[in-house]
C-alpha cells in the first residue's frame, strides 16, 4: 500500500472520499496513536487543499459541474 498523494485529489467526488483515500502505510510503526492521528490530519488537510486548488482551476477555466 502506498501513501496518499496530492494527485489523488482528482479522485475526490464527495467529502467522504477523502477519508477513504488517505492511508498511512506506516500507521502501525508510529510511536503513539496520537502521532498517527496527527499525521492523518496533515494528509487530509493537504488533500483538501489540493481539491480546492483543482476546483478553483476548473472554475476559472469555465468547467463548472
Amino acid at each position: 500500500m502506498k501513501r496518499s498523494s496530492p494527485k489523488d485529489a482528482r479522485r475526490v467526488e464527495t467529502a467522504d472520499d477523502i477519508d477513504e483515500l488517505v492511508s498511512d502505510k506506516r500507521e502501525g510503526w508510529r510511536a503513539s496513536p496520537a502521532k498517527a492521528r496527527r499525521r492523518q490530519r496533515r494528509y487530509k488537510k493537504r488533500l483538501t487543499q489540493e481539491v480546492a486548488r483543482w476546483a478553483d482551476t476548473d472554475f476559472d477555466n469555465g468547467f463548472e459541474e
